[in-house]
């Protein structure tokens, strides 16, 4: 089993792997139909498998369609990752949709359309 500073290297470099092959090398239309960033990789104690965080700006149809052109890319990434990355055994890859931005983003536009209230304010509504 790897150590802590092990796994998060790996990680790490696992998402920058597979973000230059989102761009360069992954030629599925399906997606480009989405625009697709990962937020996260999260790797096995003994670096056997790969959770990949995504997160797919567009419609709901774009998303799911980037969703399964990822999918079905799963073994082309994983075999280009195996011949770029120097481990034993290359990760089993997972895709996995991020809707946290989003909800953050949802979270920071119904906080700024609250009615915020001066100090001033409060103190005249408690002196009625």
């Amino acid at each position: 089993m790897a150590n802590n500073r092990r796994v998060s290297k790996v990680s790490s470099l696992i998402k920058r792997e597979i973000s230059m092959m989102l761009v360069q090398d992954i030629k599925d239309d399906r997606v480009g139909a989405g625009m697709v960033s990962i937020t996260d990789v999260e790797v096995s104690g003994d670096l056997q498998h790969a959770k990949v965080f995504v997160s797919i700006y567009g419609s709901e149809e774009a998303r799911a369609e980037t969703m399964e052109g990822l999918k079905a890319s799963q073994g082309f990434v994983r075999r280009t990752l195996g011949q770029r990355v120097r481990l034993r055994r290359s990760p089993e890859i997972l895709f996995i949709e991020d809707r946290s931005l989003e909800e953050g983003d949802r979270m920071i536009n119904l906080i700024n359309q609250l009615e915020i209230k001066e100090p001033e304010e409060l103190e005249s509504e408690e002196a009625v």
